[in-house]
């Protein structure tokens, strides 16, 4: 079995999905299973990487627009190495890698990973429905990672005969605390409970709300917000503006070797996101893991399934900072509340959303499309 990973790009590059390629591809090759990986680089040089038994075709781009990196060359290389493969699995939203798909017309099984309607760019999808609808209906299996994404998805609640759901899976290998590090994050608070959320400081995920929330706790709460974005200068005036520069902190960038010791010091973690864009939420499953109870939105996507309300932690409406600085408060005031969600968050990570688990489920899926 030969597999091809294809999408827009694939680490050093950030992303959720360039980490979701990553884990599959290099879980894969860890089976024997020789998985490559086709995405475009962050600059206009074209390199072949080998790591191990696995290649890594980073195709030269000339930039990005709307996120969407411009690289013609992806589509190139796809028609030359396409009939190496006997599984394609391609990773969207990605217009060009299903560009390259539709362009091809490979006879082989094709595999769509489906990480994420098209939110914001949503009017210039109305040219682009046709391909999408094409890849769908050529396409021999669908992964989402929720049933409730599922369902919630204009196209994909059309092709439920055909989806599978496979949750992401995590390496809690790449995840481990530094007992110094741990120590020093809660001496640095000195003792206060602290409460951290994480990700790209964008539209969707809701900080401002949680900032506001910081007013209605006490000085006895620390409000972590880790990772950077265009928002930071606007989120950072309001904490000044509503002075909150004790209670609330922006962490910027966190290094990968720190997120583990920032999960294990947290006490809460809070992901305040307020639109459909937050399809999953990876960081939640990454807190559980370390069986943080979480404070999460009832959007339509997989964070209301990742988070079981009132059993893992407290789900709240979107755009709501008293709703959400009741949710800290109860969870972090109730002792006997707050060891039963921790309980529940770890026996939740470890039944679904191992790394060895989404791995065991693609697997699955691949060797029964190969023997249809």
């Amino acid at each position: 079995m030969k597999v091809l990973q294809l999408g827009k790009s694939y680490p050093p590059i950030k992303g959720g999905i360039e980490t979701a390629i990553s884990n599959i591809t290099e879980g894969l090759n860890e089976r024997n299973i020789r998985c490559d990986v086709l995405g475009s680089n962050s600059e206009n040089i074209y390199c072949e990487q080998t790591i191990g038994q696995y290649k890594i075709y980073r195709t030269k781009s000339y930039g990005k627009i709307f996120s969407l990196s411009i690289s013609p060359q992806l589509i190139n290389k796809y028609l030359l190495i396409k009939d190496n493969y006997d599984i394609i699995h391609v990773h969207f939203p990605d217009p060009l890698a299903v560009a390259a798909v539709f362009l091809a017309r490979p006879k082989g099984i094709i595999v769509v990973h489906w990480h994420s309607d098209i939110i914001r760019q949503r009017h210039l999808v109305k040219p682009f429905k046709f391909l999408i609808h094409w890849l769908l209906n050529r396409a021999d299996a669908i992964i989402a990672s929720s049933v409730i994404y599922a369902k919630t998805s204009e196209y994909l609640r059309n092709f439920s005969n055909k989806t599978v759901i496979i949750p992401y899976g995590i390496k809690t290998s790449e995840l481990k605390a530094d007992e110094d590090k741990v120590a020093a994050i809660r001496n640095l608070y000195k003792g206060k409970i602290i409460i951290y959320s994480l990700g790209r400081l964008v539209y969707y995920k809701g900080f401002d709300y949680l900032i506001e929330a910081a007013a209605s706790l006490s000085d006895d709460y620390a409000i972590l917000i880790g990772g950077d974005g265009p928002l930071l200068n606007k989120l950072g005036k309001t904490i000044d503006q509503k002075r909150l520069a004790d209670k609330v902190f922006l962490l910027g960038h966190i290094n990968s070797s720190d997120m583990g010791s920032y999960y294990k010091a947290c006490d809460v973690f809070c992901l305040p996101s307020t639109e459909r864009s937050e399809a999953f939420g990876i960081a939640l499953v990454e807190a559980m893991s370390f069986g943080k109870p979480l404070v999460t939105t009832n959007i339509p996507t997989g964070v209301s399934w990742v988070n079981q309300d009132s059993l893992t932690g407290l789900v709240v409406n979107p755009g709501n900072a008293a709703e959400l600085s009741q949710a800290i408060k109860t969870i972090s005031t109730d002792k006997q509340l707050y060891h039963f969600f921790s309980d529940n968050c770890h026996k939740r990570y470890q039944s679904l959303f191992s790394q060895d688990k989404m791995m065991d489920m693609i697997v699955s899926l691949y060797v029964d499309l190969l023997a249809r």
